[in-house]
């Protein structure tokens, strides 16, 4: 049969197909099978208005079948099938997509259940194959065809014999290079693995032929190795169930079995949204800080799964740099996918999601630290640092989101308190909310500069990061109540009466202070009498708004 080239501006397009559009080769096998759930799923769509035609689930299934001999790989579905025209058509014409028109032709609303709709996914197979060939059987026809292609250089159909309907792609393995090894797309293992992290959500059993081993039978010694056939992937995400079947051990197996971390979990988030845009999330909010978290190697980002294929191991865009913490992934039918679908064609539907996920994890912590507050403190403990430098960071633009998250040592309740919980206890009287910095809390109770705020019956916050004061600085009120520091020249609760007496000493005494100044040249601004001092002799005090503290830092 004579070969038929490619409808569209063909050698070109499919060269740039082949090695541009995809960033890993193996994502052809998420594609293939893809197409393939595809195949199953319009068969049940047209049993829903079809009476002759009957949807047992049972009866469908993908196989992925390696041979190392033959050097061939297969993928076959139990799916619609496609008649000469379609396979004219569809594979025919590069980026015509049979699963977009059919989607249009059964007026399947917009996004859903149908997963390829750029028809290019196909071509993907080419990464790693010389020769690609198809066969298959469509739905309610009596004769099958093959169509086959080594590339760019065109394709050929011809009859073909297949009893049951569906389809079978054969992928025939190009050799190792120096650069590549194509081997690891005909061993059993890989192909599990890659499975497992693209597919594993796909709603009909992908199966494959494992080998195994087992005693033998006269000798139980001695074990021999047999085929049997596996299921490969888990089909019903844990997202997807009712939130009432689930219990706190599915979502720690779920947390472990997706490698989030090697701790347990402090608190999942379970959402389910059906509203301008749809999705399924599950969050975690990990017990402990990520060995590599402060380093470049961290990345942020939460699984990002269209209709349950994964799509980005981390999408950053899904959460805010202060939440990076935060471990899971997200589900949604409704994204625009390029054509490669490893990015967003419109970033719109995922800024719908991502704003929404920073509520619910916000509200999470909330509850936590209004509910569970020994569990508050051990997140914060871990990452209260992150949620400082969330406030401090972008000139203060979160500071309304995070400072009620905040926890600072009291002197009082000699425990962490919250800003809300210190404005609550504040005299009438008592005009600032006052800190002290220092290298810890045993150091900071010693400073001299205390003594006159906690005469006064004052709640001090004691901040001992260094990003701390950087980040009160950057909050400068909280409730209507500024931020004072026990370090500032004033303090703002000095009589009348203490003035004057002050300013007497202070006259009596002017040679002195000018002597020390004089000694002390350029490592102070000014000697004066204190109005705060009671058992110490000497403090320093600051001016502006940059602490002895900061100036360390």
């Amino acid at each position: 049969m004579a070969k038929k080239q490619f409808k569209a501006e063909s050698k070109r397009l499919l060269e740039l197909m082949i090695n541009s559009i995809y960033s890993q080769q193996e994502v052809f096998l998420r594609e293939l099978i893809s197409n393939a759930s595809d195949a199953i799923d319009k068969i049940y769509y047209k049993a829903l208005t079809d009476d002759s035609l009957r949807f047992d689930q049972d009866q469908y299934y993908i196989k992925v079948i390696p041979d190392k001999e033959t050097r061939t790989l297969k993928i076959i579905d139990t799916g619609i099938g496609m008649t000469k025209e379609e396979l004219e058509s569809n594979l025919g014409t590069i980026a015509r997509s049979g699963s977009f028109t059919f989607k249009n032709e059964n007026e399947i609303k917009d996004g859903h259940d149908i997963i390829g709709q750029f028809g290019v996914g196909f071509y993907a197979a080419f990464m790693v194959a010389d020769v690609v060939t198809v066969i298959s059987k469509a739905l309610g026809s009596d004769e099958a065809y093959r169509w086959e292609s080594k590339g760019a250089d065109g394709y050929t159909i011809k009859p073909a014999d297949k009893t049951e309907v569906g389809t079978e792609i054969t992928l025939k393995i190009k050799e190792n290079t120096e650069d590549e090894s194509y081997d690891q797309f005909l061993e059993t293992y890989r192909l599990k693995e890659i499975i497992k992290k693209y597919s594993d959500f796909i709603r009909y059993p992908i199966k494959m032929d494992i080998t195994k081993r087992r005693p033998k039978e006269d000798n139980k010694d001695e074990y021999e190795e047999y085929m049997e056939e596996e299921i490969i992937n888990s089909m019903v995400p844990i997202w997807r169930k009712n939130k009432s079947e689930l219990k706190d051990e599915d979502y720690e197996n779920f947390y472990k079995e997706k490698h989030y971390g090697f701790d347990k979990p402090l608190k999942h988030i379970h959402i389910s949204v059906d509203g301008t845009i749809r999705y399924n999330a599950i969050l975690f909010i990990p017990e402990k800080l990520p060995f590599d978290y402060y380093s470049k190697e961290y990345e942020k980002g939460l699984e990002l799964y269209s209709n349950g294929v994964l799509i980005m191991s981390k999408c950053p865009d899904l959460l805010p740099d202060y939440f990076s913490f935060v471990k899971g992934m997200v589900d949604s039918e409704d994204l625009s996918l390029n054509i490669s679908r490893e990015m967003l064609q419109h970033d719109q539907q995922l800024k719908l999601i991502a704003k929404n996920i920073y509520k619910k994890i916000k509200n999470e912590l909330q509850s936590l630290l209004k509910n569970d507050r020994e569990k508050y403190e051990a997140f914060f403990k871990s990452f209260g640092r992150q949620l400082k430098f969330g406030v401090y960071n972008d000139f203060g633009v979160n500071k309304e989101t995070l400072q009620d998250l905040l926890l600072f040592y009291s002197s009082k309740e000699k425990k962490l308190v919250a800003l809300e919980e210190y404005v609550s206890r504040m005299p009438e009287d008592q005009k600032f909310i006052y800190y002290a910095s220092g290298e810890s809390i045993e150091r900071i109770e010693k400073l001299p500069q205390t003594e006159l705020v906690a005469e006064k019956g004052y709640e001090i916050l004691y901040l001992t990061e260094d990003i701390d004061e950087f980040a009160i600085k950057m909050i400068m009120t909280y409730k209507d109540k500024e931020f004072k520091s026990v370090s500032s020249g004033d303090l703002g609760i000095d009589s009348d009466e203490q003035e004057t007496k002050a300013d007497t000493e202070q006259n009596e005494n002017k040679d002195l202070f000018h002597y020390m100044k004089k000694v002390l040249a350029d490592k102070v601004k000014d000697v004066r009498v204190s109005k705060r001092l009671r058992t110490h002799p000497v403090c320093l005090s600051t001016d502006g708004e940059v602490t002895i503290e900061m100036e360390k830092i």
